[in-house]
């Protein structure tokens, strides 16, 4: 009797087992309450056992798609995704099915950085998000899903991490990142669509952690980390791509969104190029072209003694976004705080950044999507003239007067200059200031911009002259 029990338990055991290894395992991204990229071939991938045919039908069409694991057990399909809508379902099978219900087909979007990118709804301790309360009471909506990585470190590409869809109600929202979910639920206002974003950040990071060893191997003055070292930080180049970006590689995307270089703020040169190589090199490990890829300048702050102007890092953000294609910079220049390194307005961060996609992405019109920018700088003896891009209607100070301009000569000391609005655009006069040659705007730590167009968007610090960083 008792043998009969053991084999049996054996046997029971042994089904299991064999059912267990043969189960479809799926990374962490694809799942319930997912969002798929509409109108595109979107790549779903995962693991069964070696060289099994693997088959995936999806409700919208009712097609299959199928192909063979590799040796290691290794699949990739992509499947053809419709105009947006849903909820639909996705079976998965090699024998033995999974079933993906749920399932949404809208625009997704990646978004990351540091702290300010990861800032909840809830905000910090001591830390508020303005209108946070209201808007999370009356966040659900069945049309927008939320996806939070877990922040992770390793030296060496992953295929996973940990994470999960969810729905868009306040318990999940009050959690999720305050700039993508101000961004998310414009889009999904704006467009009628349904929306899925997806958070990667890590608070106090630099940019370079962000990027892949292709990515950073572009740069000289970037060191590589050694792979075989045990103890390393979140600031060692590459540890948080191959954690947190590495895994989702290949997930049909809109575009991505990122908001950091606080954490760079005293290498401004080197930011630029690197914020450019960042877009570069993601859009490279994606392999679908130059998807958009929308940044917030990093808000006014007094960083104190010791570092340079932030003006510098803000600057060449602009720049970066000038000189990289489909990209652009969301100008917080009136968003700052003066002893808080992460500003409460984070719903103007989001909306901002919604701006650009919904114009430059979207194709709408009627809306402006950026600050003044300069155009020209004309010097007509001790007068400097300028003239300005988005600026359609004129300009605005609300009230305020333009204290914010500088002037200098060749001697390069830049003086308070007084500035008046006028039909053509801004002008600047300095009575010691001879023979202007450069102009800089907003150049402190903190400041409050006083210049947007009437649209209400306001111009980025910016500065004329390319003279020596101090």
């Amino acid at each position: 009797m008792k043998q009969n029990i053991s084999l049996l338990l054996l046997t029971v055991l042994f089904l299991f087992t064999i059912t267990v290894q043969a189960e479809i395992k799926l990374p962490a991204i694809f799942g319930e309450y997912m969002v798929l990229q509409q109108q595109t071939d979107a790549a779903i991938w995962g693991k069964a056992d070696a060289n099994k045919t693997v088959k995936i039908t999806t409700s919208w069409n009712k097609e299959s798609y199928s192909s063979k694991a590799d040796g290691d057990g290794n699949w990739k399909i992509k499947v053809a995704t419709p105009e947006a809508g849903g909820p639909y379902s996705i079976t998965i099978t090699d024998g033995n099915s999974i079933t993906l219900d749920n399932v949404l087909i809208g625009e997704v979007w990646i978004c990351s950085g540091q702290s300010n990118m990861q800032m909840p709804m809830k905000g910090y301790r001591h830390q508020p998000v303005f209108g946070a309360n209201e808007a999370i009471a009356v966040s659900k909506n069945e049309n927008i899903r939320l996806f939070t990585v877990e922040r992770a470190k390793t030296m060496n590409p992953q295929n996973d991490f940990k994470g999960e869809w969810k729905e868009c109600v306040p318990g999940n929202v009050v959690d999720f990142s305050a700039t993508a979910y101000f961004f998310g639920r414009m889009i999904n206002q704006a467009l009628d669509v349904p929306v899925g974003l997806i958070c990667s950040s890590w608070g106090g990071t630099r940019i370079e952690p962000w990027m892949s060893e292709s990515g950073i191997n572009n740069f000289d003055f970037v060191d590589l980390p050694d792979k075989n070292k045990e103890e390393f930080s979140q600031q060692t180049p590459t540890v948080l791509y191959n954690a947190m970006i590495a895994p989702m590689v290949g997930y049909g995307i809109r575009g991505g969104l990122w908001y950091q270089g606080e954490a760079n703020r005293n290498q401004p040169l080197e930011y630029e190029k690197l914020m450019q190589g960042l877009i570069e090199n993601w859009r490279d490990e994606w392999g679908v072209g130059e998807f958009p890829f929308y940044f917030c300048q990093i808000a006014p702050y007094n960083y104190g003694y010791g570092g340079i102007n932030s003006a510098f890092v803000r600057d060449a953000q602009r720049k970066a976004a000038l000189n990289t294609k489909n990209a652009g910079m969301a100008c917080l220049m009136d968003g700052g705080e003066e002893d808080n390194i992460h500003p409460g307005n984070k719903k103007e961060a989001g909306e901002r950044l919604a701006f650009w996609a919904l114009v430059k992405t979207y194709g709408q019109s009627g809306i402006e999507y950026s600050g003044p920018e300069l155009k020209e700088m004309k010097v007509e003896g001790q007068m400097v003239h300028l003239t300005f891009d988005h600026a359609r209607n004129g300009f605005t100070t609300y009230g305020k007067p333009l204290n914010s301009f500088m002037v200098a000569g060749k001697d390069k000391n830049f003086r308070k200059a007084t500035a008046w609005i006028t039909n053509k655009g801004i002008t600047l006069f300095n009575d010691r200031v001879r023979e202007p040659v450069a102009v800089r705007y907003a150049w402190e730590d903190f400041i409050v911009g006083e210049l947007f167009n009437t649209e209400g968007l306001p111009a980025s610090s910016f500065r004329t002259d390319d003279w020596e960083v101090k």
